[in-house]
């Protein structure tokens, strides 16, 4: 079974393509929901939380988000030492996941593949991008941000150009028809891959 990754920047749609995926019968594991679930729900990643950011990163009913958030914010060290707590214990949940598949291939949606440098762990990489302006358009009415606070988040993830070089896949998602096209197109040469044709 093969692994590919879906990723893309900020606001470029990656959940839409996902959904698309997931009608094809395509298992689709969403790093980010997972990532949370496991901080709510794994006691050693809690512990280690705490260790890190204090008693105040949990409330009774779970994550502090607000606090985490504000902690490693422009904090490169703190947010660096909190990924090498939650991402192993991701890719180990994910890899588990991985088992009890039955699919030609599954998908990782996960933001972060190139920054991260984890590209080597898949047998394709999707990127989804989408126009800046339309991009910007889209958080800000999604997460209820300012212009300033959506470029301040796209400014720590690669730009498309960069990541485009080393993609397999590359989804325009402008047009949700269009979309859902090459989304088609796609899933018909990973199958075809994976059956060895």
């Amino acid at each position: 079974m093969k692994i590919v990754g879906l990723t893309g920047g900020i606001g470029s749609g990656k959940s839409f393509v996902a959904a698309i995926f997931k009608e094809l019968d395509i298992p689709v594991y969403d790093s980010d929901l997972e990532a949370k679930r496991l901080m709510h729900s794994s006691s050693p990643l809690k512990e280690a939380i705490i260790g890190l950011l204090g008693e105040n990163a949990y409330y009774d009913e779970g994550l502090n988000r607000a606090f985490v958030a504000e902690k490693v914010f422009g904090n490169s060290k703190l947010l660096s030492d909190l990924n090498a707590i939650v991402h192993p214990a991701v890719k180990e949940h994910f890899l588990n996941w991985c088992k009890n598949q039955n699919a030609p291939y599954v998908i990782q949606e996960t933001a972060l593949i190139f920054e991260n440098n984890i590209q080597d762990r898949y047998d394709a990489i999707i990127l989804v991008v989408a126009p800046e302006a339309l991009r910007i358009k889209r958080v800000m009415q999604r997460d209820d941000q300012t212009k300033k606070q959506v470029l301040m988040r796209m400014g720590e993830q690669l730009d498309d150009g960069e990541k485009r070089k080393h993609a397999h896949f590359i989804i325009d998602n402008v047009n949700a028809d269009l979309t859902r096209e090459q989304v088609h197109k796609i899933h018909e040469a990973i199958v075809a891959d994976a059956k060895g044709h």
